[in-house]
């Protein structure tokens, strides 16, 4: 354990001065020619939320919320990774990792922590009760940024197969969307005999192998997703799987590039009725901002799409699987499909809101899914 040492969050005044003069000097755009967010986060909208960042958004309030959360920063695999560990007090509590994507953050997770690890006190049972290690994902939020190649989803899987042998947990679950599904599926590969189960609300499979015949209302649904997803919402990963440090110069330089650059997302993917502020509040869109912006984040976090994105291999997957299927998830996929790949699949539920940020847009139900699936291999 001497590896590893709390952690506050702690932002320098210079940082906050830093920010608030770069948005008072910000170079707007030509507005959209459209009335809706179909060429991107609106101009108006835009300028709105960057003028209450600048003059409203109070970050060492949010610093303060953040920092009620145990944080701690270990060195695994030759990166400081930076995690919430959160220990539970009930005796039969089990481990469990969650892991956040882009253009996520631990912020995702900070209103199903503390019903996770102490269910008793937020109207659940003891039973369900975990020992939650959250970490930020080498690259983004405070952890540290790899110096070299290589950090794909499967160095990342085994990084934090490290990490939980740190901390004394040999035996564990893990959970994840986005890329934190993709890594937390290479854990279940890479790690199986203390990965004792896994959850994933984003489950992805090798689309060559699923049957095409006799397509269901949600396989047809799912084919039309990412059909959309491919023709007008993968600008983004194009860019940062094949460009990233190109990129990274403006989102570096600009507070509003980089939030429009994520908001956006939050836009398309949440199930957010045409507006994120309809499922997010302010603070909550920006507290996740800043963990890009204040710890310089732009170019590392994209360089996960450079590393990873079509090189993972998709193999089989023998550990007890539980997915939660989302409507308004990018890719969604159908019972048949996921067990093409997904070989001990224990639990699947169709959910009828939420969207890709299950956790952060509905956390109720995404604790109840976490609950359900994980009491069928406990």
């Amino acid at each position: 354990m001497s590896n590893i040492n709390p952690f506050e969050i702690r932002i320098h005044d210079q940082q906050l001065d830093d920010l608030r003069k770069r948005l008072a000097l910000t170079r707007w755009p030509a507005q959209e020619t459209v009335e809706d967010w179909s060429q991107g986060m609106p101009l108006e909208y835009t300028r709105s939320l960057a003028q209450y960042l600048q003059n409203e958004y109070d970050w060492r309030s949010r610093e303060e919320r953040l920092n009620q959360f145990p944080h701690f920063m270990a060195s695994v695999n030759g990166v400081d990774i930076h995690f919430i560990h959160m220990p539970s007090a009930h005796a039969k509590a089990r481990p469990l990792l969650i892991t956040h994507g882009w253009p996520g953050s631990i912020v995702e997770f900070l209103k199903v922590l503390k019903p996770l690890a102490d269910p008793v006190s937020y109207g659940g049972e003891a039973a369900d009760a975990f020992h939650v290690v959250a970490p930020s994902l080498p690259g983004f939020g405070f952890s540290g940024n790899p110096t070299g190649t290589g950090w794909g989803v499967e160095k990342i899987a085994d990084t934090w197969a490290q990490l939980m042998r740190l901390l004394g947990y040999s035996n564990y679950f893990a959970q994840g969307g986005d890329w934190g599904a993709m890594v937390t599926t290479e854990l279940a590969i890479r790690d199986p005999r203390n990965c004792a189960g896994i959850h994933l609300n984003m489950p992805i499979v090798d689309i060559r192998r699923v049957e095409m015949t006799d397509l269901s209302e949600l396989e047809q649904s799912a084919l039309a997703g990412v059909a959309h997803y491919r023709d007008w919402d993968s600008g983004y990963s194009k860019q940062q799987s094949t460009r990233p440090q190109t990129l990274g110069y403006g989102l570096t330089d600009s507070p509003v590039g980089q939030m429009a650059w994520i908001i956006e997302k939050f836009w398309a993917w949440s199930d957010c009725d045409g507006h994120p502020e309809k499922v997010f509040n302010r603070d909550e869109l920006l507290d996740n901002v800043m963990l890009y912006w204040f710890p310089n984040k732009a170019v590392s976090s994209a360089r996960l799409y450079w590393e990873s994105f079509g090189k993972t291999s998709l193999a089989d997957v023998e550990t007890p699987t539980g997915c939660s299927i989302f409507p308004k998830e990018i890719f969604r996929l159908s019972k048949r499909w996921a067990k093409t790949r997904f070989k001990n699949l224990v639990y699947w539920n169709l959910l009828d809101k939420g969207g890709h940020f299950a956790a952060f847009e509905r956390p109720e139900i995404y604790l109840s899914e976490i609950r359900n699936c994980f009491r069928q291999m406990r």
